[in-house]
């Protein structure tokens, strides 16, 4: 019995966590059990999909790619989803196929997104006291 070729990959935006597993397969991308083309909300579906578009269906053509993405607002899942999905090809194309294929995957999603790879790095900052918010004060009186 010979081991599957197979990588796991995060992606991260804000608070949401997506993680990719990709697989040697038929071609099939799926967002927690559901095609990629039923993803909600269906006005920014096509953010989810610019991996695939960027980088051709037929490099896709040949791996399964299932994606679980939990944590955060749908739109930083979005973000995080498409992040996963291009770090799960390019990690699975360094692994399994050859560096200069993986080089030019790698080339053509930085110079289209660097947000594609590289995660953002900006997180949500504590609130302090003695005010509403983060940096927000209360009002001073003085009577």
């Amino acid at each position: 019995m010979s081991k599957v070729q197979s990588v796991q990959v995060f992606g991260r935006k804000k608070n949401a966590v997506a993680v990719a597993y990709c697989k040697e397969g038929k071609g099939v991308i799926k967002v927690n059990g559901k095609p990629i083309e039923l993803l909600e909300p269906s006005s920014i579906r096509e953010k989810a999909y610019e991996p695939v578009l960027i980088l051709g269906r037929e490099r896709f053509a040949n791996v399964d790619l299932r994606v679980r993405v939990s944590g955060g607002g749908s739109v930083a899942q979005l973000y995080a989803i498409r992040q996963s999905i291009a770090k799960a090809l390019v990690s699975y194309y360094q692994k399994y196929v050859d560096e200069q294929a993986k080089r030019e995957l790698k080339e053509a999603l930085l110079t289209y997104d660097r947000s594609l790879l590289v995660s953002d790095p900006r997180r949500c900052e504590p609130k302090k006291f003695g005010g509403r918010s983060a940096r927000a004060r209360f009002q001073k009186s003085y009577r």
